[in-house]
């Protein structure tokens, strides 16, 4: 049966004139200094992702990334196997590095969302080691003496657009990476480190950080002393919130175990991460018993808690030195973490005295650890934003140069005196000479993508927003290459001049270029008074030359990009009350003609039908609005967050302009919805957190669309009509690219929303009509005077589907003996005919679903049928809609 939504919606138009007040666009590159920690930093793209993946009202349930990616294992998969189109050269954030202890020149990474991965060539090249099918999110690795592996996952740092990513435990490998296996603590949800102890491989320590959404779980210090059979919870938190972020034998007492707590929990409208159960701890006895270190002698600047128990005290960051000097990085609980304390005790933890603070800059709980060189005790780390180094201890500091920015990983090789391994937002690093310059790895393909853009008449020609790496380009220089600064956004290229692109950055510093990014203009100022951390910017689909762009209100540029008039007033409620994150505002925009849609981070979605002049809420107290698509006659609105168990929608169409909304979202996995794109033959694509899904038409009957695509999130995709492909950002793993068979290989237009038969041959009379259909708007109906009409396609069944089916609805006043409907499915692979429909006489006033086997691989061709005889005053006509392949 159809099913229409009754999701209200509007209590009536608006009118528009344009004189609200205005704000300034901002402009591109010129984010204030003072305000970079809020606009450039973590946080934004951490909170970004979790308002998303939380806006449906369940919050994080506990493992909903792993429970969504199940579901979409079990669904048919259609279409060939994903490639990867890069980057290789640019990388993306590291969050643990391991030397193995015997083999030459090898060392494992942990990527933020990309798996674990290995080089053995010194880190200049890395290859993964990853199932594609794990949680792509990993928080720690470690490598025990006799080459054993652990990975930790679930990324313990709260930001970087990945907080939501959680994992389900510990795996360990025993063939340095070949394979894994998960060893425990499921509901760890993330990890911060991992120690193993340098005597002893079977011992290994675990800091479970536990969930930043919910209380409870695995958290805490855990030890195996059985290589990760079996575990002991050896140090609690004080309370459901509090885990465990760090942990570090002592190289020169091995019984003697450091560890950090943090107690920190990210809610809706607030990030606190800090609390009472944050504080420092040792053990002396391999960790069956643990002290709270608290004796700061003399606190640093400014600093009121030191090592206290504290509702102020934040992250720690723990290091020990080969002679048993300890380290310690205190930060403080607001929602920037900034760097409180820095403290040193060399009577094993007895009593710390201040040093000098390093400040490393940005937020301590993206990156709060000390490294400590373990040739030289004096030699001691600090990661921020700049990875701050010290010669005497901590007496004073410098900033280490020749790396990017965002630190988050160091491992020293002790078979090579003077190398070390550094991992940030931009990759991996080698050292040779203990930190005295660094060298970036060639092969590091990890990027984190928010978006990709391919030329319309070369598909070569990509581009994509980073996180952290700017916008990339695959033209203009070596491989791929930032032609755009920040954090990379929204990129476009004009379907008609591929010279002519657009890039953003972070809350909607754009640019513009018609020479292919070599060189950058500012757009031209828009009118908002907020701007989102992913600012849309879209053509029109019809003309290329008007750009649209969006803050809280609607801007729309017919010079492409040059300058700008506001188009709608503020569409969104309002600002939120966090005052260090833009929200009501704008997610995304769709334009061709006069029609317009746009999406809000609230919500809501409205829609003008005359270029902006006056407005309808059309829908409202949603999930955050991800993607609103036109096609033709049709919209579609897609909505993130976690449905978590309910039947909520996340794919919505729409016919009538949003006065009715359908449900497609069918059996789609229960995860946040990312894009959604409509490809020839009325193919529907969806990017979600968990994969790509392909559907025909609105069936709702979705399967996964290529294979071999790791468990990264699709964050957006395009459909190049040249080739036929389609092209994935992934956000750990870079830009993948599949063929979409369509017209001549899967059964094309099965639900005639094309508005014509395209895809059919059709003998006698038959049209694509409107209401009254099965689904969506468009049906064919067949029927004449003294006629046979008939719809024929041949197809190939895809991989996964097992059944077609199709919905008809007959009008027939006459007997079966005159007139009649009937449905023929012919397997030209094996000449077999099956009929599907009898020959029917009937008046219908509901349609009727009917179904034949089909065998993946085999082709058919299937027609459908109506005949009259020459009586015309009672003319029998059939309606065919809905003719699909299904598992």
């Amino acid at each position: 049966m159809r099913r229409i939504l009754a999701l209200l919606l509007f209590a009536g138009g608006l009118t528009f004139a344009g004189t609200l007040p205005a704000a300034a666009t901002p402009a591109a590159h010129t984010l204030a200094e003072e305000d970079c920690e809020q606009w450039c930093g973590p946080q934004a793209p951490g909170e970004w992702k979790a308002r998303q993946d939380t806006s449906a009202g369940h919050g994080l349930p506990r493992q909903a990334l792993l429970r969504a990616a199940a579901r979409a294992r079990a669904l048919p998969t259609v279409g060939p196997a994903w490639t990867t189109q890069g980057p290789t050269n640019v990388g993306g954030r590291v969050t643990g590095l391991a030397v193995d202890p015997a083999l030459a020149d090898t060392v494992y990474l942990g990527a933020a969302t990309g798996g674990v991965w290995r080089s053995t060539d010194k880190g200049g090249t890395w290859q993964p080691l990853w199932p594609a099918d794990n949680p792509q999110a990993i928080g720690a690795v470690a490598a025990a003496g006799d080459g054993t592996l652990y990975a930790g996952t679930g990324e313990a740092n709260p930001g970087g657009g990945s907080m939501t990513y959680e994992g389900d435990g510990v795996y360990r490998s025993t063939d340095r990476g070949v394979t894994w296996t998960n060893v425990g603590l499921p509901a760890s949800a993330t990890i911060g480190a991992i120690s193993v102890d340098p005597t002893d491989p079977a011992r290994i320590f675990v800091a479970a950080t536990g969930s930043l959404f919910r209380s409870g779980g695995d958290r805490g210090v855990y030890r195996s002393t059985d290589a990760g059979a079996t575990w002991q919870r050896v140090l609690t938190g004080a309370n459901g919130t509090t885990g465990a972020v760090d942990v570090v034998v002592d190289p020169s007492d091995h019984n003697r175990v450091y560890a950090t707590m943090w107690d920190r929990l990210r809610e809706p409208d607030l990030r606190r991460y800090g609390g009472t159960g944050s504080g420092l701890y040792r053990s002396t006895d391999g960790g069956a018993t643990w002290t709270r270190l608290a004796n700061v002698t003399a606190k640093s600047p400014g600093d009121t808690v030191g090592l206290d128990s504290s509702a102020q005290l934040g992250r720690i960051g723990v290091g020990v030195a080969s002679t048993g000097k300890v380290y310690v990085v205190t930060s403080t609980y607001g929602p920037f973490g900034g760097e409180k304390g820095f403290y040193a005790s060399t009577d094993n933890g007895a009593s710390f005295a201040t040093t000098a603070l390093p400040a490393a800059g940005g937020s301590l709980w993206w990156t709060g650890k000390v490294w400590v060189d373990p040739a030289n005790a004096q030699h001691v780390f600090v990661p921020g934003v700049d990875v701050r180094e010290s010669t005497n201890g901590g007496g004073s500091w410098k900033s280490a140069s020749g790396l990017h920015a965002d630190h988050h990983a160091m491992a020293w090789d002790p078979k090579v005196a003077g190398r070390v391994y550094e991992g940030n937002d931009g990759g991996a690093y080698r050292s040779d000479n203990s930190g005295g310059g660094w060298t970036k790895g060639t092969v590091q393909p990890f990027t984190q993508f928010y978006s990709v853009a391919v030329a319309a008449t070369d598909a070569t020609r990509i581009s994509g927003g980073a996180q952290d790496n700017g916008s990339l380009r695959t033209w203009g220089g070596t491989g791929w290459n930032s032609f755009y600064g920040g954090d990379g956004e929204q990129t476009l290229i004009n379907p008609t001049n591929a010279n002519n692109v657009f890039a953003c950055s972070q809350n909607g510093s754009c640019g513009r270029s018609t020479n292919g990014g070599t060189s950058m203009q500012s757009l031209g100022a828009a009118t908002s008074a907020r701007y989102n951390w992913f600012t849309p910017m879209e053509f029109a689909s019809d003309n290329p030359n008007t750009v649209y762009f969006g803050g809280n209100r609607l801007n729309r540029s017919t010079n492409g990009g040059q300058s700008f008039t506001v188009v709608s007033p503020d569409l969104t409620g309002g600002p939120g009350r966090d005052p260090d994150y833009p929200f009501g505002t704008l997610t995304t925009v769709a334009a061709s003609g006069a029609a317009i849609y746009a999406g809000t981070d609230d919500g809501r979605v409205w829609t003008s039908a005359d270029s902006g002049a006056t407005w309808r809420l059309v829908l409202s107290g949603q999930p955050w609005v991800s993607r609103v698509r036109i096609d033709g006659t049709r919209a579609y609105v897609t909505l993130s967050g976690y449905r978590s168990g309910s039947n909520a929608p996340q794919v919505l169409t729409t016919a009538d302009g949003g006065t009715t909304w359908q449900n497609i979202t069918g059996n789609l996995p229960p995860a946040p919805v990312n894009d959604l794109v409509v490809a020839p033959g009325d193919t529907l694509l969806a990017a979600t957190d968990v994969g790509v899904f392909t559907a025909a038409g609105r069936s709702g009957n979705w399967s996964r669309l290529g294979s071999g695509l790791p468990l990264a999130p699709v964050t957006d995709l395009e459909y190049h009509a040249g080739t036929g492909a389609v092209f994935a950002a992934t956000f750990g793993r870079g830009i993948y690219r599949v063929p979409l068979t369509t017209g001549g290989g899967t059964l094309t237009n099965g639900g005639f929303e094309t508005g014509t038969l395209a895809g059919w041959s059709v003998t006698g009379t038959g049209a694509a009509v409107g209401s009254p259909v099965q689904a969506g708007a468009f049906a064919a109906k067949l029927g004449a005077v003294n006629s046979d009409s008939t719809l024929t396609q041949t197809f190939t069944v895809p991989t996964g589907s097992a059944t077609l089916a199709v919905w008809y609805r007959m009008t027939c006043p006459d007997t079966v003996q005159w007139d009649w409907a009937t449905v023929i499915l012919t397997d030209t692979t094996t000449g077999g005919t099956t009929t599907v429909l009898p020959k029917t006489c009937a008046t219908q006033s509901a349609f009727t679903r009917i179904s034949a086997p089909v065998v993946a691989g085999h082709a058919y061709t299937v027609a459908l049928t109506s005949h009259a005889d020459s009586n015309p005053n009672d003319l029998s006509t059939t309606v065919y809609d809905s003719v699909a392949l299904e598992p």
